[in-house]
């Protein structure tokens, strides 16, 4: 695919709205924008949906938001039946704000506990109301409680969120900065975008693609809802909204 999108989220992840050109149509009816705010599913963090304008007011749902072969071909997914657009048709475009205000949220709560929890990452998906993090831990007396509490300090703390940006060469230096035990940032590009939490990134730094909010009280009150035990040293931490339930 020629086409490549300007993803504008990279840079605020606040904006909900756009206006936009038609680069190009994918052969199963996904449309490909010059430019978006629509987040593409990536790195555990799903897509957004939303809809487009056309000019004449005519809507396109939009049921979701995938890459292509790379990380700059952002497909828009219309739903079924939906009216259908041609290379060139100038559009405006917005996103669910209020579902990628909690995906936001919840992202942002998956970095906290990788600082709660400082120990390799083996995997991790963000959802609405109850995301994981998936942890390579040797020691098993972690509790709910004492996790819970841990991640409300940094939430109250209100520590300020930003992104930065590294060469690929300053990461190879700093490899403590990737957390998965797996999976590395692509390079080739020339520059990886971080995630900071703190002053100076002090609380955490860790290279992230996806939203987050602007400071850590905005994710509000967040617990563990459970500890699962995956393996002989992996645990599956699970972070929903809300205070913890009474026992």
């Amino acid at each position: 695919m020629a086409a490549t999108t300007e993803p504008l989220f990279r840079d605020d992840a606040y904006l909900k709205s756009m206006s936009a050109k038609v680069a190009d149509i994918t052969p199963t009816g996904g449309i490909v924008l010059d430019r978006t705010v629509f987040y593409a599913t990536s790195g555990g963090q799903p897509g957004d949906t939303g809809f487009l304008l056309r000019a004449d007011g005519t809507e396109i749902r939009i049921a979701g938001t995938v890459t292509g072969e790379t990380k700059d071909d952002i497909i828009h997914l219309p739903v079924d039946g939906a009216p259908q657009l041609a290379v060139g048709d100038e559009v405006t475009g917005e996103i669910d704000w209020e579902r990628r205000h909690r995906l936001m949220r919840m992202h942002t709560a998956c970095h906290l506990l990788t600082v709660v929890c400082p120990f390799p990452i083996t995997g991790a998906s963000v959802a609405e109301d109850d995301s994981r993090v998936d942890f390579d831990i040797p020691d098993a007396s972690f509790t709910k409680e004492d996790i819970s509490e841990r991640l409300m300090e940094l939430v109250r703390a209100d520590h300020p969120v930003f992104v930065n940006w590294i060469t690929d060469d300053e990461l190879i230096a700093n490899p403590s900065l990737v957390k998965s035990k797996n999976v590395r940032p692509p390079v080739g590009s020339g520059r990886i975008r971080l995630v900071g939490i703190g002053e100076n990134g002090k609380v955490d730094t860790q290279p992230c693609g996806g939203t987050h909010v602007r400071s850590t009280a905005e994710v509000g009150e967040i617990h563990i809802g459970k500890i699962e035990k995956k393996g002989r040293e992996n645990r599956r931490f699970r972070i929903r909204f809300g205070p913890m339930p009474a026992a």
